[in-house]
């Protein structure tokens, strides 16, 4: 379980670019934060996860704070970032070795996922080249993997589709679909609605750092009109927002 209790950070003092923000993503479900870029989602997910530090608030992964107990915390979750050029001299088995051994995997262990999670995204055979001769798609592949072998409880996902092939989206998706069934909690950014509305228990939409909407996407079509598309809801929901400014 994720809960995110009156979250705010300035970048510049007197403008905050997240506006005390509260959310609280269940075990068991696919939570989708929805958002145009610049929305506040990567800021979000970056003080989620320790990268940046919270100006007010607070941010528990299952129950540990990420402002008072940081490592114990960072335990708890996987991190997709939405960059994935990251230790690009390394090749692709000596990255995954290195997050192996940041989790302490056994050998036996580590092993056998990387064998199992590589050949489900196509990427068995180029372990042993240098991340930096990766495409953009391959390189997204072996953060995901990095993250999924020490198989966390929490996943947070920025973007995480952003560059994959058809058949690697699709298997990532079905991993995400696995992880929640079994009790975890799946948190994701992304600007694709379509994806959202296939994969997600509930939804928070995002525009210039404040919550505009919470709830699932039922919800969201009852009450800005069911005989509307996602897209049109959306750009409704943002424009409303623009004007109430």
């Amino acid at each position: 379980m994720i809960k995110i209790q009156n979250v705010s950070k300035s970048y510049k003092k007197g403008e905050k670019v997240i506006d005390d923000i509260s959310l609280e993503i269940k075990d068991g479900e696919i939570f989708g934060f929805i958002g145009q870029n610049g929305a506040g989602k990567t800021t979000t997910i970056k003080m989620m996860t320790g990268i940046l530090e919270i100006d007010e608030g607070d941010i528990l992964i299952d129950g540990k704070s990420i402002v008072n107990e940081p490592v114990e915390a960072k335990k708890m979750f996987g991190l997709v970032p939405d960059n994935p050029d990251m230790f690009l001299k390394f090749s692709g088995i000596e990255y995954l070795n290195f997050i192996a051994d940041c989790y302490n995997i056994s050998k036996e262990e580590r092993i056998k996922r990387i064998e199992e999670l590589s050949k489900k995204f196509e990427i068995y055979d180029e372990l042993d080249n240098k991340i930096e001769n990766y495409s953009h798609g391959m390189r997204q592949k072996i953060v995901i993997i990095g993250v999924l072998l020490h198989n966390p409880k929490n996943w947070i996902l920025d973007e995480p589709i952003t560059g994959l092939d058809p058949k690697s989206s699709f298997d990532l998706k079905e991993l995400m679909k696995e992880h929640a069934i079994k009790g975890n909690t799946v948190f994701f950014s992304t600007h694709i609605l379509e994806i959202a509305e296939k994969l997600c228990d509930r939804i928070a939409i995002i525009n210039k750092g404040k919550i505009i909407f919470l709830g699932t996407l039922d919800d969201l079509k009852n009450k800005y009109g069911n005989e509307k598309s996602l897209e049109e809801i959306f750009l409704n929901l943002i424009k409303m927002g623009d004007n109430n400014e």
